[in-house]
């Protein structure tokens, strides 16, 4: 990943994507473009002409104070500031603003955005980030509002392992020039059939020549994948957690059937790298 969208609406805890961002620009050489989407009401009574300058006008004065935003940011961080640039888009809705963006700029490889959590419904239907999550064509990266900026050493990947190979290789070109640590988290359901877990560990790490870890965790009745995700976030506190999602539902599936990478945005107290999985697998 070389070119990273990172929006903000100014908000405190718009910040922490801006933070995880900054800090992820301090172990590798990427670019950060630091964007915000404007919505400007157009007065029923003016012309286009005159609206076409208002509009201006508020671009660069928002703009100036996007930039100040920045600076600031990476002076309160303690942090160079790398290669960056700043930008501001006029438009109705942020995630359907952002979306047009990354289709309109294929340089985009990433977006890292905040998000603060919604209500059961907003989860599936609502939000920037479930949208972009639910949308996006490039990854986006999740940062919760309770996030402190760190070093970002160890990746956990959660996999059902159906196409872990063509996943497994997104996850090591992430993780390589983070110098980060692997660690692959299995949950497995009863009725599968188990297999010698240091002996695949081992097998994984000959196949992608990298340092990584493989815990397999087991199901019960008492508790669903998703909530097994959160507790392995909570006892192996990762930097970040890697997951892989099928965007392609009906309303109905939405609704009753949320992708567990969608819920975990809203839940998680780690970062989230949400890849979106291939409709054919």
């Amino acid at each position: 990943m070389k070119k990273i969208l990172v929006p903000t609406d100014f908000s405190t805890y718009a910040k922490k994507g801006l933070m995880f961002a900054i800090q992820w620009a301090t172990q590798q050489k990427i670019e950060l473009v630091f964007i915000h989407v404007l919505s400007v009401l157009r007065p029923t009574r003016i012309s286009d002409d005159h609206f076409e300058k208002y509009l201006e006008q508020e671009v660069n004065s928002c703009r100036e104070k996007l930039e100040k935003h920045i600076i600031d940011l990476y002076s309160k961080m303690d942090v160079d500031p790398g290669k960056y640039s700043v930008l501001v888009i006029s438009g109705v809705s942020a995630d359907i603003s952002l979306l047009d963006y990354c289709r309109n700029n294929p340089g985009i490889d990433a977006i890292c955005i905040s998000t603060r959590g919604a209500g059961k419904l907003n989860k599936i239907l609502g939000t920037n980030t479930g949208n972009l999550i639910a949308q996006s064509t490039v990854p986006v990266l999740a940062v919760p509002q309770n996030y402190r900026a760190s070093e970002i050493h160890t990746l956990m990947y959660a996999t059902d392992f159906k196409n872990y190979e063509d996943e497994m290789k997104k996850v090591v070109v992430f993780a390589k020039p983070l110098k980060a640590k692997i660690e692959i988290l299995h949950i497995s359901w009863p009725t599968e059939i188990p297999f010698d877990q240091k002996t695949m560990e081992e097998v994984f790490k000959k196949k992608f020549n990298y340092d990584m870890e493989l815990n397999m965790v087991k199901t019960d009745a008492t508790n669903s994948v998703l909530q097994h995700l959160e507790e392995q976030t909570r006892l192996r506190k990762p930097s970040l957690l890697i997951m892989f999602t099928r965007q392609k539902r009906t309303f109905f599936e939405k609704l009753f059937l949320s992708s567990k990478a969608e819920a975990l945005s809203f839940q998680t107290n780690v970062p989230m790298l949400v890849f979106n999985k291939d409709e054919n697998e």
